[in-house]
């Protein structure tokens, strides 16, 4: 029996987008696009987690509520991909529902730590955790390699480039920055 090929798309449906190349402190992708711009599954997957408060406060600065609103899905493929900063989350878009590629899961805006900055979708790529690990979900795995193939319609795989991650980043130890 032939195995179905994974599918994979840019994460941003609709409108342009711009990706950056880097990330600050971990790894990362800003992708710069218009308020209202669609985040899009980029597989077929589940969703995992949904942040649908923004209670990000500039004072404190907490790791967990840096990403305002979110949604993580943890895709066929075994990989899980987060979007923050959202200024919605789509309809239906809840913890436990299956999402094809291309599906919308929220739109993007500019809440938590991006309050300060131009609308953007803050793109992470890493494996499955227990819930609340955001120190993980936020990215452990450089996403624009997989960005710019996708964009160019190839279907680029994270999972070997997780897998590795996963096994550098050995025993987790918990929150070790903005905790």
């Amino acid at each position: 029996m032939p195995v179905a090929r994974i599918g994979y798309v840019f994460p941003v449906g609709g409108c342009e987008a711009a990706a950056s190349q880097s990330h600050h402190d971990y790894p990362a992708s800003d992708i710069f696009a218009g308020r209202g711009c669609r985040f899009v599954s980029p597989v077929d997957g589940r969703v995992d987690e949904v942040t649908r408060v923004d209670g990000w406060d500039q004072k404190t600065n907490v790791g967990r509520d840096r990403g305002g609103l979110s949604v993580s899905v943890v895709g066929v493929d075994g990989v899980r991909y987060y979007g923050s900063h959202l200024s919605a989350i789509g309809s239906g878009i809840r913890p436990g529902v299956q999402v094809r590629a291309g599906q919308t899961l929220g739109l993007i805006g500019n809440t938590g730590s991006a309050r300060v900055t131009p609308p953007h979708l803050h793109f992470g790529i890493s494996w499955p955790t227990p819930a609340g690990k955001w120190w993980i979900r936020r990215g452990s795995v450089s996403p624009q390699p997989f960005l710019n193939a996708w964009r160019k319609g190839q279907q680029l795989s994270p999972v070997s480039a997780v897998a590795k991650a996963r096994r550098a980043y050995g025993v987790d130890r918990g929150c070790r920055s903005y905790c």
